[in-house]
């Protein structure tokens, strides 16, 4: 097959080098966006009368019948034609023929090829948010069941002080928040339109790049032709959100791993969402949380290829760019997939209120009430540190807990504990002793969790 830039050249292409430079099978999801920036470019030509309007409507009328062919799978991939956007051309010349060729005036493949990128990940961007907000929703409807469910919150992974479920699961839809605003400020810059530069050095034809950037609903125009062709920062940027998202999304999974299991029994998760063993009937594995934070070791390895794939390369395009998009796909779809487990997955999510308020009794939690007590008294805290800890070392002597440990007791180790310190180290009176702005009391959390669900509404709102 004669290749639409083959006028050069006096070989066909080696039969192996076709299959090893084609991108076709993986730039083919680029087609509807590739259309419509081709599509509004053609309406342009015209407009700036570089071409007349009936080879404009000619050749407009045969993109959409290629979209509808593609559209409806009757048109058929070849490696031959190397990318979506000689498919695209192909079949509009073989439709309405040698006019065809006047489409790819004043663009490059280049330019086109980043306008596409650009034009298909703002979508996918728009997405991700969208998802973010589900699962916030998500974590925000499970944590209003759970405001008053004590459990133990952890340093190193031993039991620090008591704290509202509530609280921890706020803390993830606060970073699901930043994650949120992180693809906002993304998106600005993703979403300049590098068509009108061409190769790498503009074009001679007296375009008009702010009418096409206006319709295809870009904010500007990169300002710099051979910036416009060669940047893939907005790739990378948004490679790199993604891996923060699923560092997220891991951390997520780690704890409901770990709190599912046997020797925490903290929770239990929906059956359709585990798995069992082949070997072991008793077995009910944590498979979608554990597949998450596997995941994310292929989503950060995506980072680092598109990372060294930009690095040291020259001005302007060079072909190694062509393999920014199978590492960007695929960190996309493993990141909407992941945050469609996990969002399908909390709801379904049983809290075993009386394990998790055990195990937050255990290891001394409220040794740090016991510290705060002795400074209201007027004790420095260092000092009132050492105090504190002296008892736990009595309560380990004596195997008991700081509320079991008897008055007598404390007061040998410091006359100044007084009989009110008792009502001070149960677990509710620890959590709610923290009203400050963050903290977990429980009137605290739930005004947080108002808080959160009016910015959710209110994004609701303003998409109406």
């Amino acid at each position: 097959m004669s290749k639409l830039w083959g006028g050069r050249f006096a070989q066909s292409t080696n039969q192996f080098v076709e299959q090893f430079s084609a991108s076709i099978h993986y730039d083919a999801r680029l087609y509807p966006w590739d259309i419509r920036a081709s599509i509004v470019h053609c309406r342009m030509l015209a407009r700036q009368e570089i071409i007349s309007q009936a080879e404009a409507e000619a050749i407009v009328q045969g993109l959409q019948r290629v979209l509808a062919e593609l559209d409806a799978g009757q048109l058929p991939f070849q490696v031959s034609l190397e990318d979506i956007h000689m498919h695209v051309e192909s079949r509009l010349k073989a439709l309405i023929g040698p006019v065809a060729g006047k489409l790819h005036t004043a663009r490059s493949r280049n330019d086109q090829v980043s306008t596409d990128l650009r034009l298909y990940l703002r979508e996918q961007v728009d997405a991700l948010r969208q998802g973010l907000r589900a699962m916030q929703q998500a974590l925000l409807d499970l944590a209003r069941q759970h405001v008053e469910t004590i459990l133990p919150g952890m340093t190193h992974l031993q039991n620090a002080q008591p704290v509202s479920l509530a609280h921890h699961l706020l803390a993830y839809a606060e970073m699901l928040q930043r994650d949120h605003a992180r693809l906002g400020e993304i998106r600005q810059r993703i979403n300049q339109m590098p068509l009108g530069s061409a190769a790498l050095a503009g074009t001679p034809f007296p375009i008009d790049r702010e009418w096409v950037a206006e319709q295809l609903g870009f904010a500007g125009v990169c300002r710099n032709s051979m910036d416009a062709v060669s940047d893939r920062d907005f790739a990378i940027e948004l490679a790199a959100a993604c891996a923060l998202m699923m560092v997220h999304f891991s951390r997520f999974a780690e704890e409901l791993v770990l709190w599912s299991s046997p020797l925490l029994g903290f929770i239990e998760l929906p059956d359709a969402f585990c798995t069992g063993s082949s070997i072991m009937p008793q077995k009910k594995n944590p498979d979608v949380p554990e597949l998450v934070r596997g995941k994310s070791g292929r989503v950060f390895g995506h980072l680092m290829a598109l990372l060294t794939l930009m690095k040291a390369l020259p001005l302007t395009y060079n072909r190694d760019m062509q393999e920014d998009k199978e590492p960007l796909f695929d960190t996309l779809d493993t990141v909407q997939s992941c945050l469609r487990a996990m969002t399908e997955l909390i709801p379904g999510i049983t809290v075993h209120r009386e394990t998790m308020l055990r195990a937050a009794g255990a290891g001394f939690t409220t040794a740090t009430d016991l510290a705060d007590y002795l400074v209201r008294k007027g004790i420095p805290f260092r000092e009132a540190h050492e105090i504190s800890g002296r008892t736990v070392r009595l309560c380990i002597a004596q195997n008991c807990t700081l509320d079991t440990l008897p008055l007598a007791a404390m007061q040998q180790i410091d006359a100044r504990i007084a009989a009110d310190v008792g009502a001070l180290l149960t677990l509710s009176a620890s959590v709610n002793a923290r009203r400050s702005l963050g903290g977990t009391a429980f009137a605290t959390v739930l005004a947080a969790l108002d808080a959160f669900q009016d910015i959710l509404n209110e994004e609701i709102l303003a998409t109406c």
